[in-house]
């Protein structure tokens, strides 16, 4: 399977799912350790969320930011972001973001649970459109899943993409990317590409907080 035949199946997992996305929020202390922590990062001016999901995220950045653009690809998972956040600086785009190039600089480009997402092969071109998106001195910060995430999933051996299989209520099953990323090497990867970044280990998952290479853009 090719990288966009696997993001296909991905987009349609995420659009069939919507209902069933939240699930691993009320379940998971973990995850909700992690939506406390929002409040330590330098979430600050206007902010660009990648892969907003069902707006987990979004109300708490936007507690903390000028303004908030919201991005996802999946209208259902849009719909119940909508829903939840009430904040009057929250735009919401549908918009794939394989495709998509923001229109403007933000001071703050957040992303949670999405990187792992990215093909490997589409990495330096994600981080590019990620250090366009950003004002001079504006941050990227970034929360995933890393290695010992991988317990907890039914990842597919022999694959060309790193490939999760993930199963829904009804009984349909979906192909999805899942790259669980070791700290180190992100790191070394990051700055391999011009970036300053710090990352750091949090229980099963990593949160880090990176700026561009100066000459971006």
């Amino acid at each position: 399977m090719d990288d966009d035949a696997l993001l296909a199946e991905q987009m349609a997992y995420y659009r069939a799912g919507a209902a069933e996305y939240d699930r691993p929020y009320a379940g998971y202390e973990d995850l909700q350790r992690l939506l406390a922590v929002v409040d330590d990062l330098p979430v600050a001016g206007d902010v660009l969320e990648l892969a907003c999901g069902t707006g987990q995220w979004t109300p708490l950045l936007a507690a903390r930011a000028r303004s908030v653009t919201a991005v996802d690809a999946a209208p259902e998972v849009l719909a119940l972001a909508r829903a939840r956040t009430a904040f009057p600086t929250v735009e919401f785009l549908e918009a794939d973001l394989f495709e998509w190039q923001p229109p403007r600089r933000y001071d703050t480009v957040f992303f949670a649970f999405w990187l792992s997402h990215v093909p490997p092969t589409r990495l330096p071109d994600f981080w590019n459109t990620v250090a366009a998106a950003l004002t001079p001195g504006g941050k990227a910060i970034f929360i995933d899943d890393g290695p010992a995430a991988a317990a907890y999933e039914e990842v597919l051996t022999d694959q060309p993409t790193p490939t999760a299989l993930r199963r829904l209520d009804d009984g349909s099953q979906y192909r999805i990317v899942k790259v669980f990323h070791d700290v180190q090497t992100l790191t070394d990867d990051l700055t391999a590409l011009g970036w300053s970044v710090r990352i750091r280990p949090m229980a099963g998952n990593f949160i880090g907080i990176a700026e561009p290479p100066t000459t971006a853009g």
